[in-house]
């Protein structure tokens, strides 16, 4: 009898650990969904990348490039100006650089939010308004 007490109260501290712990998915960003932490860690590396590459132009040829112009002399690995509805762009001065991720607002009503993102030429990488 004590081993069926026994195991009825590990099943229940069990299914109370499940329940807290293990059956909430974690979001990368406040307000945001748990199926967006993979398409938001793409977006960051995008933006990881096109800072490296703006890096690697700017020492080469002495200017900051265009973002078409990172893609079409194959500074970054990068075939389009998009990701999951977050569009891309570079925006120059001198031989500093911001480039930005930016999605389109939500539908209204949404509870879900989409997080827009900025990297400078200090690497500096962090969400925008």
């Amino acid at each position: 009898m004590r081993f069926l007490f026994g195991v009825l109260v590990g099943a229940a501290i069990f299914f109370v650990a499940y329940h807290f712990y293990l059956k909430r998915m974690p979001s990368t960003d406040e307000g945001t969904a748990a199926t967006q932490a993979i398409s938001l860690t793409g977006v960051r590396m995008d933006l990881l990348q096109i800072a490296d590459a703006e890096h690697g132009f700017i020492a080469t040829n002495g200017h900051c490039a265009s973002l078409d112009e990172l893609i079409s002399t194959n500074s970054v690995s990068m075939t389009h100006t998009e990701r999951d509805g977050y569009s891309y762009a570079v925006q120059c001065s001198g031989i500093g650089f911001t480039a930005t991720a930016r999605h389109r607002p939500a539908p209204a009503g949404s509870l879900i939010r989409y997080p827009n993102f900025s990297i400078d030429e200090s690497l500096d990488l962090h969400e925008i308004d």
